[in-house]
């Protein structure tokens, strides 16, 4: 693996974000949107509900989190995406490159991408609404790394359906978060689910994560375990995901459908 062609990669991709102001808009305005929506809708729980005596704070987190998992994977196909729409797929695929290295460049710009959505939205959070996710501490470091972890997982087996399905599943990758964010129990806790419900949920690494941000938040308290056991699942996802991408890769030059890919 060369760091050099990873590098490069990577710089193309924040080469035309430094560059592009609607690319960086868009990155800042729908966290920041998202952020002023469920922060007026929790101040209304707030006012109306005493499940939590913190209303706003937990559900205000949770979808900053929510929010970070969703531009993880979103930042990840959309790179992916615009190799197609630029015409620069095939060229991406005949270079002297690896697979290896392109899934590494993906990975490492996504996060660049996803901060710059992220951490505005954070920021104006604390003035607007009084909430701050870094009130969580050092475990948010291990919540954000699992989230990103899954977040990318979830770009690889989008990236992967293009592979195999062409552009025309490009759909996919704005629905996949929101067909899964049920299961996340982003905002409520696990025991809302159906219990045949829960036993499927347990299986994703965000019940295991959001579930410890409430723990934390409500009751000051943090069970490594449990993050642990999100970090480990969401590794294992992961390490899916690169094989999942790497069999669509192979079918899909074996085809020969790769080279019609950017038309």
């Amino acid at each position: 693996m060369s760091w050099n062609k990873i590098y490069a990669l990577s710089l193309r991709h924040i080469y035309l974000i430094k560059g592009s102001f609607p690319r960086i808009l868009d990155l800042i305005y729908w966290p920041t949107i998202q952020i002023f929506l469920w922060g007026f809708i929790s101040k209304f729980f707030t006012l109306n509900s005493t499940y939590y005596e913190n209303t706003v704070g937990i559900i205000l987190s949770a979808a900053i989190l929510y929010d970070f998992l969703f531009r993880s994977s979103i930042s990840y196909n959309m790179m992916f995406l615009e190799e197609i729409w630029s015409r620069n797929f095939t060229n991406l695929f005949i270079a002297p490159i690896k697979i290896s290295e392109i899934i590494s460049a993906l990975t490492f710009t996504a996060i660049f991408r996803t901060l710059i959505g992220l951490v505005p939205a954070a920021l104006l959070a604390i003035p607007l609404f009084d909430v701050s996710i870094f009130k969580i501490g050092i475990p948010l470091i291990f919540l954000l790394v699992s989230l990103y972890i899954f977040g990318v997982t979830l770009g690889l087996l989008v990236t992967s359906g293009l592979i195999r399905f062409g552009p025309s599943f490009e759909n996919i990758a704005w629905a996949s978060l929101f067909f899964l964010a049920p299961l996340g129990c982003i905002y409520y806790p696990i025991e809302i689910l159906p219990e045949w419900l829960q036993f499927v949920a347990k299986l994703l690494p965000l019940v295991h994560l959001f579930e410890e941000m409430r723990n934390i938040l409500v009751n000051d308290l943090i069970n490594y375990y449990e993050v642990l056991k999100a970090c480990i699942i969401s590794f294992i996802y992961f390490i899916g995901g690169i094989v999942i991408f790497y069999y669509s890769y192979n079918g899909a030059k074996e085809r020969g459908t790769l080279i019609n890919m950017g038309e």
